[in-house]
């Protein structure tokens, strides 16, 4: 169910929000090469049905960065499909720190992390290749996120817009120490090289985090082709004031009006009563 263009698909949530609320989920996204490389070696994967998305940037060249991609969004897909019956019976589990969810989503992140390591070192072309991965479930009046790389996902609730997720490169560990400014990294020539990636080697720490939903929020999750020329103020207004479908169309326009320098995936994700 990888999505190269891009659709909408809406999934109606089994249970309430933190509120009490009926909800259902409604998603959209789209990919795009953008206007320097020849080639797409993004890939995303939106699952209404299973309230999965999944958004990954390879790297290694043209042909292992698309493999690494693919093979991540597959792998990642599959066995959220095998485990569904675990989400299910768990994704309501309280306390929200008792859910096995977020172990569930480290270890289809895993798995891709092996499968792509272990499909490497069959094939001497690939070697070295790997990707990012940001990947979310959201059941249960729930969301649960999975991350490694530096691709993003966001939160926009209400008036205010959150980066979610953190960061696996270089510049945001020079931000932390201090050494850069948000705005310098932005034109910093190393803001391309990533310190954790799934399938560069046989295993990988995957972060997760889980967090209720309200009626209202809306989540974007990006590459880096999309991060590193819209900033996080210019995407929660489009997803305050755009309809849910627009969005990921008019972050990609934005971006390659500034450069498009690298392929640009956005995928949206909306809570409604």
């Amino acid at each position: 169910m990888i999505s190269p263009d891009g659709r909408e698909g809406v999934h109606k949530s089994r249970s309430p929000d933190d509120k009490g609320t009926r909800v259902r989920i409604r998603s959209a996204g789209q990919t795009d090469v953008g206007r320097v490389r020849e080639h797409n070696e993004d890939s995303n994967l939106l699952n209404p049905a299973l309230g999965l998305f999944v958004v990954a940037d390879g790297m290694g060249g043209h042909l292992g960065g698309q493999t690494a991609s693919s093979l991540a969004v597959k792998t990642v897909g599959e066995y959220i499909n095998e485990h569904a019956d675990d989400i299910e019976s768990g994704s309501g589990a309280m306390p929200l720190e008792s859910s096995p969810v977020p172990r569930v989503l480290a270890d289809a992140v895993r798995a891709a992390c092996g499968a792509i390591h272990s499909t490497a070192q069959d094939d001497p072309e690939l070697q070295g290749m790997g990707t990012t991965v940001t990947a979310m479930v959201v059941h249960s009046g729930r969301a649960f996120v999975a991350h490694v790389g530096d691709s993003r996902c966001y939160l926009q609730r209400k008036e205010r817009i959150v980066q979610i997720t953190d960061d696996h490169s270089l510049v945001n560990e020079q931000i932390k120490a201090g050494l850069l400014t948000r705005e310098q990294a932005r034109a910093s020539r190393l803001k391309n090289i990533i310190t954790r990636s799934v399938g560069f080697e046989k295993d990988v720490a995957v972060d997760t985090f889980a967090l209720p939903l309200q009626v209202g929020d809306r989540f974007l999750m990006c590459s880096d082709g999309l991060a590193n020329f819209v900033d996080d103020t210019e995407m929660g207004l489009a997803l305050a004031t755009m309809g849910l479908d627009e969005v990921p169309g008019a972050m990609i326009n934005l971006a390659n009006e500034r450069g498009g320098d690298d392929n640009i995936t956005v995928l949206c994700v909306a809570v409604e009563e």
